[in-house]
């Protein structure tokens, strides 16, 4: 049973939530949470670790949406109806923040809770492969370099490669994960062709189609938000590559292997120091309006803040904490609520 002062501090938040935003008489007594997969389970263990400190706190409803639809439901408006926080895999997007300002979501707070790894795996003694953006670009795109699309199997690619079919299991199109698939691998690779990179400035929607868009012909399989399922598609199929967040590939590492990228493999030094070449930040995105309105709200924040760091707990399932300076930072920004300025989005 809730005690009087708790009660009523859970009720005053619902009735000010009620009249902050565009959803009528909703009220909501627990803080909701959207957005990525990779971020999704360290956002769960915090807010495990927030229930249990603070008994008196509702659970957090944590949902995995991915990035790109969870930003698109924490913009959508501000009230009891909408989301409090958008969890991401990779930075917003300005113009995602316009579109946030558009419906009403003025103040958003930027935090980066830690880094992670884009992690290419296979399952333990299945297919091994040294990989480069160029050779996964190759791979994957559908129409590499702006040519029909050949390559069968990665030997077809590279001659160093194994003649094995190619088949990848990724992340969806509204995945941050896919995203940073396509920011840190694939336009590295297309790139690589001066003529191609130099159409970046002047035709942005043919350089975008040339160098991000995947070939559908099934070497590339879309398999949706769920990471475990990827895990259990190449565990089944050990000739085929799996594309996720570096916490999986450590969750799973008495499993699976890691293919290393430029001779790098994905593990916790490589990723703190950058010298994995797919290394990336991991954020969450907040509400001001909703700080005194949700209960337990700047609770949660300064829960994230406690468990990031070297010898935290979420470290301990995959979490790579981010440099002191950068920690240290965003701690500020956690507890002063500093808003996110859109000079800084691309």
């Amino acid at each position: 049973m809730k005690k009087p002062f708790a009660l009523l501090a859970a009720t005053a938040a619902s009735l000010a939530l009620a009249g902050c935003g565009t959803s009528g008489s909703e009220t909501r007594d627990s803080i909701r949470a959207v957005g990525s997969s990779t971020v999704f389970p360290f956002a769960k263990a915090v807010a495990e670790s927030l229930t249990r400190s603070n008994p008196q706190v509702k659970a957090p409803i944590i949902e995995s949406t991915g990035t790109g639809g969870g930003i698109k439901l924490f913009c959508s408006g501000v009230g009891a109806g909408t989301p409090d926080i958008a969890n991401a895999s990779r930075r917003m997007k300005a113009q995602e923040l316009e579109g946030c300002k558009a419906n009403g979501v003025t103040e958003v707070i930027e935090i980066q809770v830690g880094l992670d790894g884009l992690a290419f795996a296979s399952a333990k003694g299945g297919i091994a492969m040294n990989l480069s953006p160029v050779i996964v670009y190759k791979a994957l795109a559908a129409n590499p370099y702006g040519k029909p699309q050949t390559a069968k199997t990665w030997r077809d690619v590279d001659p160093s490669l194994p003649a094995e079919r190619i088949l990848v299991y990724g992340p969806p199109s509204t995945s941050g994960t896919r995203d940073a698939l396509k920011e840190l691998v694939l336009q590295k690779g297309c790139e690589a062709d001066p003529a191609i990179k130099a159409m970046k400035d002047s035709r942005k929607e043919e350089y975008e189609k040339v160098c991000t868009d995947l070939r559908s012909d099934g070497a590339y399989v879309d398999q949706g938000e769920q990471d475990n399922l990827i895990v259990q598609k190449i565990e089944n199929n050990p000739r085929a590559v799996g594309i996720f967040g570096y916490s999986y590939l450590e969750e799973n590492a008495d499993r699976l292997q890691a293919q290393t990228m430029d001779g790098v493999a994905p593990t916790y030094e490589n990723i703190s120091t950058f010298k994995y070449p797919d290394a990336r930040p991991l954020y969450i995105y907040v509400k001001k309006a909703h700080l005194d309105a949700i209960p337990g709200l700047k609770d949660y924040l300064a829960e994230w803040v406690k468990m990031w760091g070297q010898d935290g707990a979420l470290s301990r399932i995959g979490l790579v904490p981010s440099p002191a300076d950068v920690a240290a930072a965003n701690a500020k920004v956690a507890s002063e609520f500093t808003l996110l300025d859109s000079a800084q989005l691309k």
